[in-house]
Formats: C-alpha cells, sequence, structure tokens
C-alpha cells in the first residue's frame, strides 16, 4: 500500500482530491513509535505534522509536578499542529498509549509546499485550526472535570459550563 493511498483514507484529508493528497504526502514518512514514548515535547520547536494511522496517543498537558491527559486520539486523527506555524513551539505534549504509526511531514516541507498552493494551504490550515479548536475544548472539558464542574454540550457542539 502506497502513502498516497494511505494518506486517502485519512479523516485529515477527507475530501482532498489526489493530487493536493499526493503533494501533502510527498515528503511524509512512515514513522513508528512504542508505547509511552514521547512524540513532541511542549516548549519545544515544532517540526513535525502527524497523521495517526494506527494505535492511540495521548495529548498532554505537563508540568514538573504532574502530567494530565487532554485528550485520547486514535487512527485517523492528526496532532502536531503547531508545525504549521513558522517558529512556534508545541503547546502540548505527545505520548503514545501503545505502538502506533503515523505519517509524518516535516514542517519546513510542508511549508514550501503550502507557499506553492494557496488553495492546498487554505484547506490545510483550515482542518489545522479545527484541530486547534479540538485541543482547547478537550482542555476546558479536561479542567471543568478536573475542578467538579458538570460540562453539557450544546446545539453547536461546543462544550458549555452548566453552572
Amino acid at each position: 500500500m502506497t502513502l498516497t493511498h494511505t494518506a486517502k483514507v485519512h479523516n485529515f484529508l477527507a475530501g482532498m482530491d489526489e493530487a493536493q493528497i499526493a503533494r501533502l504526502t510527498a515528503t511524509a514518512k512512515e514513522v513508528d513509535f512504542n508505547e509511552n514514548e514521547l512524540i513532541l515535547s511542549a516548549q519545544e520547536r515544532s517540526k513535525y505534522f502527524y497523521l495517526l494511522l494506527s494505535g492511540s496517543v495521548c495529548v498532554e498537558v505537563s508540568a514538573k509536578s504532574f502530567v494530565v491527559c487532554v485528550q485520547a486520539l486514535g487512527p485517523g486523527e492528526a496532532f502536531g499542529w503547531s508545525a504549521l506555524l513558522d517558529h512556534h513551539d508545541t503547546l502540548f505534549q505527545v505520548r503514545a498509549r501503545e505502538h502506533c504509526r503515523a505519517l509524518c511531514i516535516d514542517a519546513r516541507d510542508l511549508s514550501a509546499i503550502l507557499k506553492r498552493d494557496p488553495e492546498l494551504a487554505a484547506e490545510v490550515l483550515r482542518r489545522a485550526l479545527e484541530l486547534a479548536a479540538q485541543r482547547i475544548q478537550a482542555t476546558e472539558a479536561r479542567l471543568a472535570e478536573l475542578c467538579g464542574v458538570p460540562m453539557a454540550k450544546n446545539s453547536n457542539n461546543r462544550r458549555t459550563s452548566s453552572r
């Protein structure tokens, strides 16, 4: 199975045409991570964007005295959206929950691809903003849970405090 075929069925790329997917995956490489392996470290320069193919990872907030899992991601999900921003540090750390495989796209290569194709850039950035919004919602929900505040879903599919 080729990377383009593998990517074609990935949720992050769903609906993109074959040429767009081929451009995005031209420089991608398949990587493996072992259980509990730290994939991204918070506060470090973002270098890679990942499309999770198998296994699962945990998006975490970490400090010297604690680590909190904010969101678990499975196959078809993406992480490393900070790599789409030039010279930006990773906000969350990401750890493999089990053995997993992902497509890894270097931030510099991705930036060059997107600079050459404004239509593709707009679509990738729109999708990355959705990822960022999901992380914010997951963080809000986790903080509410830790504080004992019940969360309810509203009609806009956004979580809101019931207090």
